[in-house]
């Protein structure tokens, strides 16, 4: 039977390195010898012991840039739930990797620091996309292609750490009916107004999570519009 990929067991060494001896005493050649390979094997593999925990980013986000570079304006929401749908399969394809990650970063402030950094740049392309397809570039638009982005992704990742959690048996379809809460908040671009000037939304920080908060906002909506 072939080995796997050097990739592949660098990753598995380097997290059962940070088990048994924590991840802070854990270095490069600690995980390069655990895994069989040499130092140069590892850099050509990763560019930091942090590089091994992590998601190849640039590549998820090369893959959400092409599928929503194939979307015309009347599809462009069926393209950004693609696109939230294939980050999400990435993960539940990882599998118990995935897991090790989330118990990892979750220990680990500085490592939970980046997992954030990473996030923001998937909420600014979502942003840039959907303030594009909102069309002229007004206050008014970048507010909601902002809101929009931010919800987009907060759906994305509620789901992702109920899986992680071992709390969905099914994210992809809670993923699909989070997102269709989501835009369900945001009408497309040119609609009609509902009677009496619209709907206007105020959105704070809070602590409830996504499941609890969308619900009252949609009776918000739905409040405001019959009257």
């Amino acid at each position: 039977m072939s080995k796997p990929p050097a990739r592949i067991r660098l990753a598995d060494a380097a997290f059962a390195l940070f088990d048994e001896r924590g991840y802070e005493q854990t270095t490069v050649d600690d995980i390069a010898e655990r895994a069989g390979l040499g130092r140069t094997t590892f850099f050509r593999n990763y560019r930091s012991k942090e590089d091994v925990i992590f998601p190849d980013h640039d590549r998820l986000l090369e893959l959400i840039r092409d599928r929503l570079a194939t979307s015309s304006h009347s599809t462009a929401l069926v393209a950004v739930s693609d696109a939230v749908r294939l980050v999400l399969l990435h993960y539940v394809d990882e599998g118990g990797l995935a897991r090790r990650r989330y118990a990892l970063t979750s220990k680990v402030a500085a490592l939970r620091d980046r997992e954030i950094a990473s996030v923001a740049r998937y909420q600014r392309l979502f942003r840039e996309f959907i303030a594009e397809w909102m069309g002229g570039p007004t206050e008014s638009a970048s507010l909601r292609a902002e809101l929009m982005a931010a919800a987009v992704v907060a759906a994305h990742n509620h789901v992702l750490r109920r899986w992680l959690r071992g709390e969905s048996s099914d994210p992809v379809a809670e993923v699909d009916e989070a997102m269709r809460e989501v835009l369900a908040l945001f009408p497309a671009p040119g609609s009609s107004p509902t009677p009496g000037g619209g709907t206007t939304v105020v959105a704070f920080r809070t602590g409830q999570d996504i499941d609890s908060l969308l619900p009252s906002l949609r009776r918000l909506v739905e409040d405001g519009a019959g009257h």
